[in-house]
């Protein structure tokens, strides 16, 4: 792995550092850091000699509606997220088929390492493949602690970036997770991204066109096609195993041959029967 300088402009104390996690500390929670992460030496040495610059924003309605003091923050983990469905339904009039497979994927470059992710499902929308990726990037950059730092989502789909930058993730809270126009598609999928979003302090959005020169976005896409590579009907959608109503005992079936044997034994009883009847008297 290259050696990397790690040039804190504005933190706890600014210098250049060579570890990630020497770097954290000047930076995670300090408010208005200026860091950037850099291959050379010489290139850390400038950064820092650059004047600094104002990081202080007007106030800012968040996506959740509410209203936040923003700072920018030089970007030191760039995220990039896709998702994919593979819609055989994909005409005219045509819907997604529960054969379908989908499939969503994500990439976190981290200073000194990169964390990626994928799984898949089958008959899901793209919508849906898009949101999951970004949800589930949210959750593993919680998971792995880095909410309080510099952070660029890199994405191609405008759905997903509309509802996070234009509000309409904040509107559709306040209809109670809905849409004027009726129902809202993947409610519980964006309610998590709401409980997400505010955990990071941190956040800037790019869009870049799909399946192009973005080498991040590509390798997303490669990595959810990938998965649904290997998803098997079968594997995911388990054969339901019906358990047989149970039978009652029964007598085996009689031949012609028992038949006549019952019927000539029932006779002889007969004839005995009748005969212990007769009124014989004593001699």
């Amino acid at each position: 792995m290259a050696q990397k300088y790690y040039a804190v402009r504005r933190g706890r104390q600014p210098g250049i550092y060579r570890t990630w996690p020497e770097t954290q500390k000047q930076v995670s929670g300090f408010s208005g850091a200026q860091y950037k992460s850099f291959t050379t030496e010489a290139g850390a040495k400038a950064f820092m000699t650059a004047k600094a610059t104002s990081t202080s924003k007007p106030a800012q309605k968040s996506a959740t509606g509410t209203s936040t003091q923003t700072t920018t923050v030089v970007p030191t983990i760039t995220v990039y997220t896709d998702g994919g469905s593979r819609n055989t339904g994909n005409v005219a009039g045509g819907h997604v088929r529960s054969v379908d497979k989908a499939a969503w994927a994500y990439r976190i470059e981290l200073p000194d390492q990169a964390v990626t992710g994928s799984a898949g499902e089958f008959g899901a929308t793209n919508n849906r493949m898009e949101i999951m990726a970004f949800r589930n990037a949210l959750q593993r950059l919680v998971d792995l602690g880095q909410t309080q730092t510099g952070i660029q989502f890199v994405l191609d789909s405008q759905y997903v970036l509309n509802a996070i930058t234009k509000g309409w993730l904040a509107g559709w809270k306040r209809r109670g997770w809905k849409r004027s126009a009726g129902p809202l598609v993947n409610a519980e999928l964006w309610q998590d991204v709401d409980r997400l979003l505010p955990q990071f302090s941190h956040l800037t959005y790019q869009w870049t066109k799909g399946h192009a020169t973005n080498q991040g976005n590509v390798f997303v896409d490669h990595l959810l096609n990938e998965t649904m590579d290997g998803m098997h009907q079968d594997a995911s959608r388990p054969v339901k195993t019906v358990k047989p109503a149970p039978t009652q005992a029964s007598t085996p079936a009689s031949t012609p041959e028992m038949k006549h044997q019952a019927d000539t034994e029932q006779s002889v009883a007969d004839i005995a029967q009748s005969l212990r009847n007769l009124p014989f008297g004593d001699n």
